[in-house]
């Protein structure tokens, strides 16, 4: 495998396989002048949320944070951030965060432009104008090292853990082979095997941050006086043949390879070059993936047994199934077929290759079927309540 890809070269070192103009907006307010303004310029993509106001502490940090780290994700090339102009979130300091990179950002406000109607026509300009610059970009060689993969897992069946998931794991440890990055996730769906991967961890401190993490959000389930069994599994894992949460985590955790756990990260910090990290997030597919796009993901893998059309605004999401009835029926969605493993006509190695191909692919410009769809999710987990 080639050591280089051809990509953009990033201002600030770090190389990104698309080329987005990213329009943010700081609160939920501001979300249609955003979404209008995507609609009038082929090509840029808006991340409508629900927040941004009416927080405090952790919650106002945290969607901040996913905010600064969505427009800082190298596969942005520029940004627009569009804020209401009375919120909690500074959409000043959160252009300054995002300038850190190098790219190029403008901001305002919809109150001092005079409204929605204003807004909308002051940002298409602006989009038009930027979107015409990213154009005028062109790609060189980037290295393959420095290629940042997420591996998710949601809609799970028995084909998950018994197929599509290992393979991805493969595919996982061919990237860290090539001194690429690799990150998972789900906290949620790690219980019950979290001793596993503890036993993977470089270091003891490493493996007290996943046992400390885990215990964290059970300790939070418990105060909410609630059950996670009914919720995880879900009905549809059930119904797909997932018995208990230790049945589910069990088959989780193959699709990250069998490399050493390098550090337990938060919820969208920023991940590492080289090797292989656990970021806390929730199992829930879109904040999942947003948290891991937020951390400087270019790509993310995502098994499904069950069939999930979902995709992520600023990376392209390559959906896998090891279920050949519904990949036929929801061909429209998937990428990547491994369904032969359970017949025995591929064996785990030639799946993984398969995956890994896959990656390679789309990290040179192939688009996924949810790009192609135009699956644009972005979504942030909470953490308290809104005042």
């Amino acid at each position: 495998m080639a050591s280089t890809i051809m990509g953009y070269e990033r201002p600030n070192g770090e190389i990104g396989i698309r080329n987005h103009l990213l329009i943010i907006p700081t609160v939920i307010c501001s979300n249609q002048v955003c979404s209008r303004i995507m609609a009038m310029v082929p090509g840029a993509v808006a991340i409508p949320h629900q927040h941004g106001c009416s927080q405090i502490g952790a919650d106002k940090t945290r969607t901040f944070d996913m905010l600064a780290g969505t427009g800082k994700n190298p596969n942005v090339g520029a940004v627009i951030i569009i804020s209401l102009g009375c919120e909690v979130v500074d959409p000043i300091a959160l252009a300054e965060e995002i300038r850190t990179t190098g790219k190029p950002v403008e901001v305002f406000d919809i109150q001092s432009v005079g409204g929605s109607v204003k807004a909308i026509a002051h940002g298409t300009e602006l989009a038009k104008r930027m979107m015409a610059d990213l154009a005028k970009q062109e790609k060189v060689p980037v290295p393959l090292n420095k290629l940042k993969v997420g591996v998710k897992c949601g809609g799970s069946d028995a084909t998950s853990g018994l197929a599509s998931n290992p393979a991805l794991g493969a595919a996982a440890d061919a990237l860290i082979a090539e001194g690429g990055s690799v990150v998972i996730g789900e906290t949620t769906e790690i219980i019950g095997a979290e001793h596993l991967l503890a036993e993977r961890c470089v270091t003891p401190e490493v493996s007290d941050k996943l046992y400390f993490i885990v215990d964290r959000f059970e300790k939070e389930v418990e105060r909410m006086g609630a059950d996670m069994r009914g919720g995880n599994p879900s009905p549809g894992n059930i119904a797909g043949g997932l018995s208990t949460i230790e049945e589910k985590s069990l088959g989780c955790i193959s699709k990250c390879g069998k490399a050493p756990i390098q550090d337990v990260i938060e919820y969208a910090a920023r991940i590492p070059e080289h090797g292989l990290y656990f970021m806390d997030s929730p199992g829930n597919d879109i904040e999942c993936v947003s948290g891991m796009a937020a951390g400087g993901a270019h790509i993310v893998c995502f098994t499904t047994g069950r069939g999930t059309p979902t995709g992520a605004a600023v990376v392209p999401v390559i959906k896998i199934t090891g279920n050949k009835m519904m990949f036929r029926r929801m061909e429209d969605n998937m990428d990547v077929d491994v369904s032969d493993m359970l017949d025995g006509s591929a064996g785990l190695e030639q799946a993984g290759e398969r995956i890994w191909q896959e990656i390679v692919e789309v990290a040179v410009g192939k688009w996924t079927k949810a790009e192609v769809l135009g699956h644009t999710e972005f979504s942030i987990n909470r953490i308290g309540p809104s005042l």
